[in-house]
């Protein structure tokens, strides 16, 4: 454990300007705070937040931030008390210690609410001051090298798959690649035990066996460079483990298949130089198709900036080179920690980590746990390419993005009125996927909002989170409405005429907030019809709960959104034309059955709901039977009869075969009950076919 004149001292080697006081002061009080208190390896616990602090001065991080380390569990795990910091420390140092305190008071939920709500708090605190990120990230490294004390196995792996799901993606996206490095490395010797140790005894025999190789091709690399009048630093490396067992799985190769298990660094003056290099290594040794990078002319999200090539060296190895400056070398090793301003009082970092802000808006509309954890996820994780505005500004995204994705990430009104995109000047349709470069512009409509297919292929979290918060409130609004119309044609079920007052003491009666909430309780059958009637009328219902009648206005479902409000039927499919009828199950969307459908035997007519198609209703699934002959060209013929109809094959099933005839079930999607029924005619018209009917 560093001594607390070490410490200073080490701050005071890179800033001599720093709060020396402040520092000794913080240390007197961590030690006196904890007291007697022992971490799981018997140690003193203050030695852990001085590991902490030690670790953040390897960063060269300012006074304040190195005297949050120090202090980060005292209000959490002594009597210390917030006030008690801020009057010691200032107001800055005690809201850092509060933000990282805050993330360890969540016991009493289920694993996903407590790691939802971890999160939640953390983002919070980290879009305030992005230094709570990095104390947080040193606590979280610390942490996970003396995670092999902690006796409870389940506990290490929890720990072990938060820091792997979290906290190295954190580090990843702010670019302290070192920490992202060791946290995965040492959070998979816990996860998968037995692929680290054997990772790592394969990679112990291959050191021994290429230690001279990785030397030899380090001064190779120098001397070649040297020769082209580059001042050069090459070092060379095994790819840590866990990478190594990440490509393994990608690729559904063994260990001796991967090719490129060494990496060099050239670290070279300018940022000419890096191009000079490059075109030197080039011209010497060929490049591997597709695996050149520029992210000097492109950096990443995160600030990283570097030339990454694979070469074939020696004719049948393959080696991984990135040049970058010194510059640039400090920032992807220490991310926004290698370039702190707030001593200069320049711009604050976390305005450089934009990404953040994405977080906190999914943060802010998220409604579970779940979807938090989902859209955060996505926002941290994948890897990413670059694609450009017609205005040539770089818009980065995850591998898979699409225009949708595209859209929300330029801004969330652009999103909602998507209807269409152009990809290098090429119409194409919202799901195409963008590939790297490609210039990207949005047709756009204000007619236009985001619908429910949207979510089978927009891929990032924060596109995914505007999308169902659309959703959720048009379904509301949608909900409401029916809900009112239901409303209506109860009342017409009273005995007599309700006064002015009574939907106001109904609402009382029935604990809702407000009208809308009625509404919506009515509609999603919360609230039966008799509950509603009594509310407004007491007595009005008296042994009527299970004998009124069915609505007798239908409810015209024109304007209500698929998916959203009501779903059709997967057993009858209507089409419009059909006698349709909706049934209100507890809490879900109404379900759309054909008048004549065998399920709604099962159902209780009080749930019934009269529904007419809209005026301009048009387009609908059907399934039907065909039994055909077994002869060649028979199912062609039936499919070229039904497109000649202006039908759509959807989804083709073959049910049964026998040496005279086969039956097919086909999904077809039609127009109307209409065009259905000649379309059934003409097929049974046919030579080819023996039967068809609708199901």
């Amino acid at each position: 454990m560093l001594r607390q004149y070490e410490l200073v001292d080490r701050v005071l080697s890179y800033d001599p300007d720093a709060d020396e006081a402040l520092l000794n002061r913080a240390y007197v009080f961590s030690v006196n705070a904890h007291g007697t208190q022992k971490r799981a390896n018997g140690d003193p616990y203050f030695s852990h937040p001085i590991e902490v602090a030690g670790i953040l001065t390897d960063l060269h991080l300012d006074d304040e931030t190195i005297a949050t380390a120090i202090l980060h569990d005292t209000i959490e795990d002594t009597v210390a008390t917030p006030e008690e910091v801020e009057r010691l420390f200032g107001a800055n140092v005690a809201r850092m210690v509060d933000g990282v305190t805050k993330l360890s008071k969540i016991e009493a939920q289920t694993e996903s609410e407590r790691a939802a709500e971890n999160l939640r708090k953390f983002l919070l605190a980290m879009s305030d001051d992005i230094r709570v990120l990095l104390v947080k990230l040193a606590d979280r490294l610390h942490n996970m090298r003396t995670l092999h004390f902690i006796k409870n196995e389940d506990k290490r792996r929890r720990i072990a798959r938060e820091t792997m799901e979290i906290y190295a993606p954190l580090a990843e996206r702010i670019g302290m690649y070192e920490f992202m490095k060791e946290m995965q490395t040492l959070a998979f010797k816990v996860l998968e035990p037995e692929a680290y140790e054997s990772i790592t005894k394969r990679l112990d025999a291959l050191q021994v066996e290429g230690e001279d190789r990785i030397a030899k091709i380090s001064s190779g690399l120098k001397l070649l460079l040297g020769r082209g009048g580059i001042e050069v630093d090459v070092t060379g490396r095994e790819k840590h483990p866990y990478s190594i067992w990440k490509k393994m799985s990608e690729r559904h190769v063994s260990l001796e298949q991967l090719s490129d298990l060494m990496a060099f660094r050239a670290i070279v003056d300018t940022e000419e130089e890096c191009y000079r290099a490059l075109g030197v290594i080039h011209r010497r040794w060929p490049m591997v198709p597709g695996r050149f990078k520029d992210y000097i002319s492109t950096p990443k999200r995160n600030g990283y900036r570097s030339l990454h090539t694979t070469i074939m060296h020696a004719g049948d190895t393959r080696v991984e080179i990135q040049i970058r400056t010194r510059d640039m070398h400090a920032q992807a090793e220490f991310g926004v920690a290698s370039h702190w301003a707030y001593k200069q009082g320049a711009v604050r970092p976390d305005t450089q980590v934009s990404w953040i802000r994405d977080l906190i808006e999914i943060l802010e509309h998220a409604e579970s746990p779940e979807e938090l954890l989902e859209h955060t996820r996505m926002a941290m994780y994948q890897d990413r390419i670059f694609a450009f505005t017609p205005k040539g500004e770089l818009i980065q995204l995850p591998k898979g993005a699409t225009p949708i994705d595209f859209a929300y990430a330029v801004h969330t009104d652009l999103g909602d009125q998507a209807v269409g995109a152009k990809i290098n000047g090429q119409v194409v349709p919202l799901r195409t996927e963008i590939a790297q470069g490609d210039q990207v512009a949005i047709l756009r409509s204000k007619a236009q909002e985001p619908q429910p297919n949207w979510l089978n292929f927009a891929i990032t979290g924060k596109a995914r989170a505007a999308i169902r918060r659309h959703l959720r409130h048009k379904d509301r609004d949608e909900t409401v409405a029916l809900g009112r119309k239901l409303y209506d044609e109860i009342v017409q079920r009273l005995p007599t005429p309700p006064g002015d007052g009574a939907l106001g003491d109904a609402l009382k009666r029935l604990k809702c907030a407000d009208e809308a909430v009625l509404m919506e309780a009515i509609a999603r059958r919360q609230v039966t019809d008799a509950q509603v009637m009594d509310a407004i009328m007491p007595g009005s219902a008296d042994g009527a709960e299970h004998e009124l009648p069915p609505q007798s206005h239908a409810i015209d479902i024109k304007g209500l959104t698929p998916g959203v409000a009501f779903r059709f039927s997967e057993g009858c499919r209507p089409v419009p034309g059909d006698r349709i009828i909706g049934v209100r199950p507890a809490g879900k969307p109404i379900e759309v059955h054909r008048i004549d459908c065998p399920a709604l035997a099962d159902t209780e007519e009080e749930d019934w709901v009269d529904l007419t198609w809209g005026d301009k209703a048009e387009g609908g699934t059907a399934t039907v039977a065909i039994t055909i002959k077994n002869e060649p060209g028979a199912l062609g013929a039936v499919a070229t009869l039904i497109g000649q109809h202006k039908a759509n094959i959807l989804g083709l099933r073959m049910d049964s075969r026998d040496t005279t005839f086969h039956t097919n079930t086909v999904d077809l999607e039609v127009r109307n009950a209409a065009h259905l029924m000649r379309l059934l005619a003409a097929l049974r018209a046919a030579d080819a076919v023996s039967e068809a009917e609708r199901l």
